[in-house]
């Protein structure tokens, strides 16, 4: 039997694994979605999108250093409202894991779809009017497969295959960046006033962040906090490498934003404005076009390495959330069973599958999946902010290596902006991805009266502020202004203004529902920090 060495993390590794999560197929079709959806003003968005995951991600780096354990996040709203709170926030994310999988198998047919050698026409046939069809519905779940298999056998299969590609994956947005910037810099594309800039109004940037993949696209700092009790210092360590990570992210994605807007032929914009740009493969098509076929070569080889890189890292995490869920015994136990030799979940592995190749049955497009990780994430990421203020009244005294003065505001701030982004994900995106995740809470019920019989008042008292939160923004996305899919009855941007408003209401109610006492394993996992 093989032995598992049991090793440390370094600052360098932990960032070059996120690094690898956070650049998948966002790269590849953001810059050119983002675009069409507001012009050169989408700069702002991916400005806008880093702020948004940055502020959520530091709420939960005060929680990942003073609770340094593998699947952390999972558990951290457990830990101060309890089981229910735990469950609702674990699955919500577990849902947002599942959809990367085939978001990524569906980037790299999308990429194949437009393929612009002749031998490679029955390709063409795989997307038909921005969704994959029948013929392009085999080769997604052929990839989903081939994801899951990589991770099926061999955790080493699978650390070696992501090492190997990530260099490639930082190295080619870099150059794709500087060629573009150098070959067809067009900077009257930028607009020559506010008006131009902004060709479809301020609305626009909000809708770009949502449903262009680019809040999706910073999903995956999530991956350090996870790896906490894994890291070498994770005291320091853990901000260190969620900082460093989005930082460079967010640099990368904006100028790759600024490089594709001054890439596109000007005549294109007279002819069509930016709604009319409409690129299958976004870069590679811009590439071939300035007659840099070598380049285009390089993007399609990355439309298979960027997504499977990412598609293999997100098989692994999704089915290992699965199997952490089923520690709190409200899912089926052969769900967390481990394979012997290699310590794999793998019937969480096969489950994960299974419920990929339906969603994307379901969602046939990449903007829509994107959309709907970026709905479920940040309704799981709600609890993040609630969850550290409410920890700070409850238990005060608690080892805390990082813990800035500035979260009591920042806390709340997290919120507001979290709710306004699940907003612009847009009806009826937003109902759906709520009912993906209220389809849980029957499974949790009968879980909890069969079996575990705890204080059942007392969870639902602690959970009701967020049950009551998703029936509210349910109600407001439908209401809302025409921009956001709505009726049109709360107009913009009065919608914005109702959403911040209830949205403090809802942080202060879920801070003062904590549970009367933390749970018994926060207080170990906490004894073993060092300060």
């Amino acid at each position: 039997m093989e032995k598992l060495k049991v090793h440390k993390i370094s600052l360098f590794s932990g960032i070059m694994l996120a690094l690898n999560s956070l650049i998948g197929s966002g790269w590849l079709f953001g810059a050119g979605t983002a675009a069409k959806v507001a012009g050169p003003a989408a700069i702002i968005s991916w400005i806008l999108g880093a702020v948004i995951i940055i502020s959520i991600a530091i709420t939960y780096v005060e929680l990942g250093a003073m609770f340094p354990e593998s699947g952390g996040m999972s558990r951290y709203a457990q830990y101060s409202h309890g089981q229910l709170l735990g469950f609702i926030a674990a699955w919500a994310n577990w849902i947002s894991l599942i959809t990367l999988v085939p978001m990524e198998a569906v980037a790299s047919v999308q990429y194949m779809s437009s393929w612009p050698w002749s031998w490679a026409n029955w390709t063409h046939h795989f997307l038909s009017h921005g969704n994959v069809t029948a013929q392009g519905m085999w080769v997604v779940v052929l990839f989903m497969l081939i994801f899951t298999l990589i991770n099926f056998w061999s955790v080493k299969l699978m650390t070696r295959f992501t090492n190997l590609i990530s260099i490639f994956k930082i190295v080619l947005p870099t150059l794709t960046i500087v060629m573009l910037l150098v070959s067809g810099f067009h900077p009257g594309n930028f607009g020559h006033s506010a008006a131009t800039f902004m060709p479809y109004g301020s609305r626009s940037i909000f809708e770009a962040a949502a449903v262009s993949g680019i809040i999706m696209s910073y999903d995956a700092f999530q991956t350090i906090i996870n790896m906490g009790g894994e890291m070498v210092n994770p005291r320091k360590n853990i901000v260190r490498g969620v900082l460093i990570s989005m930082i460079i992210t967010a640099v990368i994605y904006i100028m790759l934003q600024v490089a594709f807007i001054g890439a596109v032929d000007p005549a294109l914009l007279a002819k069509n404005g930016w709604h009319g740009v409409n690129f299958t493969s976004p870069f590679a098509d811009i590439a071939i076009l300035l007659g840099m076929n070598w380049l285009a070569i390089l993007l399609y080889m990355d439309a298979f390495v960027s997504p499977f890189g990412t598609g293999v890292a997100f098989v692994a995490t999704a089915s290992r959330a699965l199997a952490a869920m089923t520690h709190t015994k409200h899912l089926p136990q052969w769900l967390g069973r481990l394979a012997r030799r290699y310590m794999i979940p793998r019937f969480a592995m096969v489950t994960d599958f299974i419920l990929a190749v339906i969603l994307v049955n379901t969602f046939r497009n990449w903007s829509l999946l994107a959309t709907v990780i970026t709905g479920s994430t940040l309704i799981a990421y709600l609890t993040g902010p609630v969850t550290v203020t409410a920890l700070r009244r409850m238990r005060p005294d608690l080892k805390r290596p990082f813990a800035p003065h500035y979260m009591s505001w920042l806390a709340p701030v997290a919120f507001v902006l979290a709710s306004l982004a699940i907003y612009w994900t847009m009806w009826p995106t937003t109902i759906q991805v709520i009912v993906v995740i209220a389809l849980g809470l029957p499974i949790y019920l009968y879980y909890e009266v069969r079996y575990q019989h705890s204080k059942w008042g007392q969870q639902l008292k602690s959970s009701a502020w967020l049950i009551a939160y998703m029936v509210f923004i349910s109600l407001v996305s439908y209401a809302g202004s025409t921009g956001f899919g709505g009726r049109d009855w709360i107009q913009y941007p009065w919608d914005f203004v109702l959403i911040i408003i209830c949205s403090l209401g809802f942080y202060w109610w879920g801070v003062h529902s904590h549970l009367p006492e933390m749970d018994p394993i926060a207080e170990e996992v906490n004894a073993r920090v060092k300060l």
